[in-house]
């Protein structure tokens, strides 16, 4: 809470932070270790001293942010001249000025030119801002940069991130230590910047050269940046029409020009919540919080994004556990994400798009199967279940959902069983399904007579290269190259698939909403963050979000009993729908 509100002569009604905010803000920053890095960056032997130090500034950010959900430097200036206490502003070095136009613009001035020294540290873009510049000088510029220094500005704005959403679940650390196994959400989501979108190919930059046009259609790229997978289009409308002109029904595709926000959202997707009796919340379910954050043009880059903010998080010193990912991320090329990330020690769980379905690798003669591991000789309608389920409505293969759930159960015998761990470089042995007693294959030397009549019995069928390695084999080894770009640990579309994907992915929906919330910080908007470039947007969108987990952990304590057994609030009540019911058509499975 805020003082009573103090009229100071100038016409303006000012509410006053108190003592006790002001520690809590200062303690949390300290917290995040920013104040002694940065200033030691910034350091400088020559010249007046500076009137304001970092403390200070990232204190009024903070405190700007607690009180608005969103930091304006115009109130972080009014903040930190006029509404702490004079204790306070001694100690960040502030010089007295007077409450009126003259002494707010010099204040003004002070705090913005210390943000922007600040942000040249940290900053990965050799861009101007501010200035439409001509296409010509962007690519120039974007040539002579140095490299180097570009990689470590970005490491360095990737750390100041982290550590002040480090910060913000500091109070509960210890607990998410015994709670929480690692397991994370990664996903991204538009935020808008505070300038006007250009068409990319035209004469001059934004004013903003760092962002970039979302679409929600496709892998959300810029449509005027041509790729090797993407070439250059025509530019998009609103709606797409038909050949007499006519729109086409469906949904207006969203365009935004700004950034892909990616966050990494923390969640024990093996723990069901389990309210107490009286009111109270699951002491051993913590709300879904974001850990990890990064700032890109839509659609660039979503894997070496998301390692980073995955490397980040270990550098924290938080465990790996498993990761949900939807397969805007399982497309990317395996260097980029799917290796690194196994690298960690992530388990990925992903879905797949239409044309990833079915048979997707093949090492020593064994099928991958929607990231499964399978004998070659599966029958062929349990190989293409999930495209059957997915078929035209007049295909003679379209199946109901319940045939494909019959479906995938019934591969569960062919799946090749793991034979121990992977070594150290991440070659995994695997056994034949025939010598784990889970199929009758008569191509075997040593066939059992008197095994169980129920098991399914393997059809080889006869090739001219002879049979494969792994029907040769008791168990052959498969590196981790193979397959790499769509492995996963579980059996896809399995209930153990269905609780941790989508646990893990509607965490990252859900957190995505709570921050986008208008009466909070609404982070989507522009005006939240009136300033340009991709390091102030990331540094400024980090304090936001810093916020949406505080009010995310205060909300779940206040759920916890207290000396009474009582709660301070009663635990959200959760719909008696299961889990099964939100998602996808398809999967059906009734999970807990």
């Amino acid at each position: 809470m805020t003082a009573p509100h103090q009229n100071t002569g100038t016409g303006r009604d000012r509410a006053l932070f108190t003592e006790s905010e002001v520690t809590a803000s200062a303690a949390f920053i300290a917290d995040t270790g920013l104040p002694d890095e940065l200033a030691a960056r910034i350091h400088r032997t020559l010249g007046r001293p500076r009137l304001c130090t970092v403390e200070g500034l990232l204190v009024g950010m903070d405190l700007c942010a607690r009180r608005h959900g969103a930091i304006w430097f115009s109130e972080v200036a009014d903040i930190l001249h006029w509404g702490i206490a004079e204790d306070w502003r001694r100690r960040f070095h502030l010089k007295e000025r007077p409450d009126n136009m003259r002494g707010f613009e010099a204040g003004y001035r002070v705090v913005l030119r210390l943000f922007h020294t600040i942000l040249k540290e940290m900053d990965p873009s050799p861009l101007p801002k501010n200035k439409r510049l001509p296409d010509a000088e962007r690519i120039r510029l974007l040539k002579a940069a140095n490299q180097d220094l570009i990689k470590n500005r970005r490491e360095r704005l990737q750390w100041a991130t982290g550590q002040v959403l480090e910060a913000s679940i500091a109070n509960i650390r210890p607990l998410l230590a015994e709670i929480w196994d690692g397991s994370v959400g990664v996903d991204a989501t538009p935020i808008r910047t505070w300038a006007r979108g250009l068409k990319h190919q035209g004469p001059v930059t934004s004013t903003d050269p760092d962002a970039g046009w979302y679409t929600r259609e496709g892998d959300h790229r810029d449509p005027d940046v041509p790729t090797e997978a993407q070439p250059a289009q025509p530019a998009t409308t609103n709606r797409q029409r038909t050949s007499k002109g006519r729109p086409r029904k469906g949904r207006i595709p969203k365009i935004i020009f700004g950034y892909d926000a990616a966050f990494a959202v923390l969640r024990n997707p093996h723990h069901t919540f389990q309210p107490d009796a009286d009111g109270c919340g699951d002491s051993k379910a913590p709300p879904a919080l974001i850990l990890g954050m990064t700032l890109d043009r839509p659609g660039h880059n979503p894997g070496p994004n998301g390692v980073a903010i995955l490397h980040n998080i270990q550098q924290r010193g938080h465990p790996a556990g498993d990761l949900g990912a939807d397969n805007l991320y399982n497309s990317c090329k395996e260097d980029n994400w799917q290796l690194p990330v196994r690298a960690m020690g992530y388990q990925p769980t992903y879905d797949y798009r239409a044309n990833q379905r079915g048979i997707q690798a093949t090492a020593h003669g064994a099928n991958m199967v929607e990231g499964t591991w399978y004998c070659p000789w599966m029958p062929t309608h349990l190989v293409t279940a999930t495209q059957d389920l997915h078929a035209a409505k007049n295909s003679p293969s379209k199946i109901d959902k319940q045939t494909w759930v019959d479906r995938i159960a019934a591969r569960a015998p062919y799946a090749l069983p793991a034979k121990g761990r992977p070594d150290a470089e991440g070659h995994q042995r695997y056994q034949c399904p025939h010598h784990r007693g889970k199929v009758f294959c008569p191509l075997k030397e040593k066939v059992s007579k008197n095994g169980d009549p129920r098991l399914p019995v393997v059809d080889p069928q006869p090739t001219p290269a002879g049979s494969p390695k792994v029907c040769c084999q008791t168990s052959i080894t498969i590196a981790p190259e193979d397959g790499a770009k769509h492995w996963q640990p579980r059996a896809y579309g399995s209930a153990e698939w269905q609780k941790v994907y989508y646990r893990l992915r509607n965490a990252v929906e859900g957190i995505n909403g709570y921050a986008k919330d208008d009466a909070r910080e609404a982070i989507e908007r522009a005006g939240r963050r009136r300033i340009r470039g991709i390091a102030a947007q990331t540094l400024l969108l980090a304090f936001q979000l810093a916020q949406v987990n505080l009010r995310k952990i205060r909300s779940w304590l206040d759920t916890l009993p207290r000396e009474d057994g009582q709660p301070r609030r009663r635990a959200p009540r959760r719909t008696s729908k299961p889990l099964s019911h939100w998602t996808p058509t398809g999967y059906i499975d009734d999970l807990p």
